[in-house]
């Protein structure tokens, strides 16, 4: 049982084990999808984010009838002080007239406890399902998600959510790096430009796959089927 992908069928080492497999489903928050949030006050077409809801929920109820299975949210937010908010990402932020830590129409952007850090209705995480808060892009830094993920014997993840170019690839490099077997699913996943997006793809299938492994929810529903 493995799922059609490219550059390989996925997992390469065997058959897709639930109790060793994880389902990242990355910043699905307001702030990054929903009216009022953070992209939106950048300007972007809120289509291109919003887009990964529907698969990305199909996905979620069929993984939550597998025994095993783990499911695991991202938050990216900081601190109501914003001291963990680094002096260059703010200013940044100012630039494209969404400062972080300003109030907007989905409360303070980006700021942990506000309306817009909150992970979207269609994808609210149920008991016994983690929460990682994050500062930054990637999963792994300043969490302990690596800590969650090794003491459940978890060796291979199936990374959803947005943004496809930035948090999501962040944290497929960072797992790569670390040594897990990654898999992302392309109509899961979202960028701000679509571009962007293909290109973030097209990145992890070169040199045989050098961040892992590219496929679909249909495909991955499909090898599913079984269990």
């Amino acid at each position: 049982m493995q799922i059609e992908a490219i550059p390989y069928r996925w997992p390469y080492d065997g058959v897709i084990d639930p109790r060793k497999t994880a389902l990242l489903i990355i910043d699905m928050q307001i702030d990054f999808c929903g009216k009022g949030g953070y992209v939106e006050q950048m300007g972007y077409d809120l289509s291109l984010t919003s887009q990964a809801i529907g698969p990305i929920q199909t996905l979620l109820e069929r993984i939550r009838q597998i025994e095993g299975f783990t499911v695991i949210h991202t938050r990216e937010g900081h601190k109501p002080d914003l001291s963990d908010l680094p002096p260059n990402k703010k200013w940044r932020s100012k630039q494209v007239g969404a400062e972080i830590g300003s109030l907007g129409p989905a409360g303070r952007i980006l700021v942990r406890g506000e309306p817009g850090w909150a992970i979207i209705e269609e994808l609210t995480p149920i008991e016994g399902e983690p929460v990682i808060d994050k500062p930054g892009k990637g999963s792994f830094y300043a969490t302990d998600l690596d800590l969650i993920l090794k003491n459940k014997g978890i060796t291979h993840l199936i990374l959803t959510g947005i943004t496809t170019d930035v948090c999501v690839h962040t944290t497929m490099r960072e797992a790569n790096d670390r040594g897990y077997e990654c898999l992302i699913l392309e109509d899961c996943t979202g960028a701000t430009d679509k571009g962007n997006h293909l290109a973030a793809l097209k990145m992890v299938t070169m040199q045989g796959g050098v961040f892992g492994s590219v496929s679909s929810s249909e495909q991955v529903l499909k090898a599913l089927q079984p269990l």
